[in-house]
Order: structure tokens, then sequence, then C-alpha cells
């Protein structure tokens, strides 16, 4: 087991230096001059080769990417200015850390993305679990119904929709704003209470459907009708031989959508006006930010891969036919 752990976290060095020079070379080899941006339009050829000289941009490729790798852990120099680990460059546009700008709006894709997997778990495995045991009733067919339409419903439209209703209409609701926890938790929940609502509809009725296939296959096999000729108790043979193998393919997908609203979701945020990781990629997008854009995208691929090597270990715990192979 011990092998295989330290098996997937080589793995993960691995892929996250793997993506670093991609991410590289895409946005520093194939996108416009950074130096000719920052420079604006009216500027000189010796203005631009001063800028390039600063950003090291007339160095080899091999050594810019190396500039760049050690900038996180040790930080970097640019010209008589220094950039403090970890350092993944300057914004473009307003000349910000972006590093300092990712830890201001981190913790607001954090609550986003935290507040809305809670939801979206209670809510589509325990309505995917009771429509696997109603299977056929009314229960069953009005609630696979509202899961098929939750799926349908972009969340533009949703969030639009809720605005509409929640905070012009009926009031009941402030509009959505990064209020901390600790200034004034009931304002805190009203105000994320929205944007968790609209991410987690989506995911909540595809994993309902989900859910209720597994178990329906589940019910069907031996071994649980084994357990019910052995007298076990409904409860305990829907949680120990029902839920549990149901839940493997679950939290397969889950550790990659939670990961990936962990890197910022981009429409949610934009809509709502949320100053979190997406809103910032999405605006760092329309003006050709790359130092932001990129480390955006490599804040993404990191929570991604940490969450597929999350998902794997706890598969160990959740299924011993994978604890079994592993070991």
């Amino acid at each position: 087991m011990t092998r295989y752990v330290l098996g997937r976290l080589g793995s993960v060095v691995l892929i996250l230096l793997a993506v670093c020079l991609f991410t590289y070379l895409i946005f520093f080899k194939l996108s416009p001059d950074p130096a000719v941006m920052i420079c604006g339009k009216t500027c000189t050829p010796d203005r631009i080769n001063s800028i390039r000289d600063v950003l090291g941009l007339n160095q080899p490729i091999l050594t810019q990417f190396w500039e760049f790798l050690r900038g996180i852990f040790a930080g970097r120099q640019y010209g008589s200015v220094h950039c403090s680990a970890p350092c993944l460059g300057y914004s473009f546009q307003t000349n910000e850390s972006v590093w300092s700008m990712i830890t201001a709006r981190l913790p607001v894709s954090v609550t986003v993305a935290v507040g809305a997997a809670v939801l979206w778990l209670l809510a589509g495995v325990i309505g995917g679990l009771v429509s696997a045991v109603k299977q056929g009733t009314w229960w069953d067919r009005t609630a696979m119904a509202l899961a098929l339409g939750g799926v349908s419903v972009p969340n533009y439209v949703l969030a639009l929709l809720l605005q509409y209703v929640l905070v012009v209409k009926l009031q009941v609701l402030p509009f959505p704003s990064a209020v901390p926890f600790a200034d004034n938790p009931v304002l805190w929940f009203e105000s994320y209470l929205m944007p968790w609502v609209v991410l987690a509809v989506g995911y909540a009725c595809l994993y309902a459907r989900l859910t209720r296939s597994n178990v329906i296959d589940t019910l069907s096999e031996n071994y649980f009708r084994t357990a019910r000729a052995k007298g076990l108790s409904g409860a305990l043979i829907m949680r120990r031989h029902a839920l549990r193998p149901a839940l493997t393919p679950i939290t397969t997908i889950f550790g990659m959508d939670f990961a990936g609203l962990l890197g910022g979701a981009l429409i949610t945020e934009t809509v709502f006006g949320l100053n979190g990781i997406g809103k910032m990629a999405a605006d760092s997008i329309a003006k050709n930010d790359q130092p932001v854009i990129m480390a955006v995208t490599l804040l993404a691929a990191f929570f991604v891969v940490i969450g597929n090597v999350v998902v794997d270990l706890l598969y160990t715990a959740l299924d011993p036919r994978v604890r079994v192979v592993s070991s």
C-alpha cells in the first residue's frame, strides 16, 4: 500500500511538471509577444527589447522555463524588482503579483465550491437512493423527471432567474457578494446561498440519476439476495451491501467535479459578480493577461491532479478489490 501511495505521489510530480511545460510553451511561445503587450501601441523597438531583457525572453526557451519553475520555489528577479516565492509573475494589466491575486480570490472560490458540493451530494445521493428503493412509484418518476429537467437548465439561466425572483421581486435575499464569514455569518450565508444552489442543481440531478442506476444494479446482485436471505435488517443491507459499492463511481466523478470547481466556477462567479478565481480567469482571458491565465491554468491542473490521487486512495477504502490489487 505504501508503495502504491508513493508511486501515485511520484506520478503527481511528473504530471505537474508536464502541465507546467506545456502551459509555458502555449502561453509564452504561441501567444503574442508579452513585451509588445506590456509596452502598448506607442512603443519603440528599444523599449520592447528592454522589457524582453527584464522578463528574460531573450534567453533560450529551456532557461526561461527553468527560471519560471525556480521562481515558484525560490523567487525570481525582474530587473530591480524581486518576486518572492512562490512567484508566478506579475499581471501585464495591473502589475500586481499573480500569487497575491490568487490568494486574495481563492477563499471565494473555495467557499462556493464547498457549499455547492455539500448541497449536491446530499440532494443527489439521497434522492437517487430513495428513487432506487421506490423504483417505479410516483416518487421515482417525479424525482427522475425533475432530475432530467435540472440537468437541462444552463447555470446562467437559473442564476438570472433566481436573481430576478429572490432578489428583485421578493427581496428575500441580498445580491451575492463576497462577505467574510467573520464579519457577518448570516449575511455570508445569504450572499452565497444562490451561487451554491445554482452550481448544485445540475450536479445534484446528475448524481441522483447515477446513484439510482448504481443502486438498482447492486440490488440485483447475488450477494445482496444472500444478505436478505440471511435475515439482515433492511437498513444494514442498504448501508453495507447496496450503498457502499454504488458510491464507488460517485466518488470518482465527485473528486473530479470538486477539484475542477476549486479552480474557479467561471460562469457562476461571473454572473453573480463574485471576485473568485473563475471571474479572475474570465477577466484575464478578455484582456489576454498571460501570467494570470497561465497561473489559473496551473492552479486548476493542480487541483484536478490532486483530486485524482485522493479519489484513487479513497477507492482502496471503499472497494476491497482495489485494495488487494494495489497491494
